[in-house]
């Protein structure tokens, strides 16, 4: 059990990394090749900055200044990208106290609930972050392919995928961390009886027993002494 446990922080770690990989960086879309007349520039752009770039290896990169400015779908993927970072370092920490191969966290039914409530945390995380990266995944794909929508086009950065893939890793830390508890209730805890009391006893009755008869024995040689005497 300690292993899928093992494995299951692993997993939601290392989730939580590629979540924060993705917040952080500004490759949410890139500049397609097929719609620009000089392939030697391109922008990038995330859901902090925009980011524009050459072939000579010089980038430039400008914050958003305003929040008001700011297209609503990206307000709402940064909203969920927070929430995902949020939970999956809660969760992180959860995990750590509900593993059984840890000395904190009390009883074996309190680290059952706390390794129950950080799965559900943890997939939580990677909910939210699907839903981020899906929202902005859609709304660059529905610009691609609408032949009305004669601005510059984009196509996914490599943020996206970094995030579906934390996202993944974060849902299945947190299956295998729920499913952790119906395994402990399967499996209780072995106890050991000490038998060392009971071992002892036996030996003391046969004691008692012989000296018992050692003890009849001896008036009965006594009398036939003094009865010859």
């Amino acid at each position: 059990m300690s292993r899928a446990q093992i494995s299951a922080l692993v997993f939601g770690v290392g989730g939580f990394g590629a979540l924060v990989a993705a917040t952080a960086s500004n490759e949410w879309k890139v500049t397609t090749r097929a719609s620009s007349v000089i392939t030697a520039t391109w922008v990038y752009q995330g859901l902090w900055m925009n980011c524009a770039g050459n072939a000579l290896g010089s980038f430039h990169c400008r914050p958003h200044f305003t929040i008001f400015k700011v297209e609503g779908y990206i307000q709402a993927c940064r909203g969920l990208m927070i929430a995902a970072v949020s939970l999956g370092f809660f969760a992180s920490i959860f995990a750590l106290f509900g593993m059984k191969c840890t000395k904190v966290g009390g009883s074996d039914k309190t680290k059952a609930k706390i390794a129950c409530l950080a799965g559900i945390v943890f997939i939580l995380s990677g909910l939210c972050s699907m839903t981020g990266c899906s929202l902005y995944a859609n709304k660059i794909t529905t610009e691609f392919f609408d032949p009305l929508y004669v601005e510059q086009k984009y196509e996914l950065g490599a943020a996206l995928f970094i995030g579906w893939a934390g996202a993944s890793l974060c849902i299945i830390g947190g299956v295998i961390f729920c499913f952790s508890i119906s395994d402990n209730n399967k499996t209780p805890r072995m106890g050991y009886a000490y038998n060392g009391a009971a071992s002892a006893m036996p030996s003391r009755t046969k004691y008692h027993g012989a000296e018992g008869d050692f003890k009849t024995t001896n008036p009965s040689k006594q009398f036939d002494k003094n009865a010859y005497v």
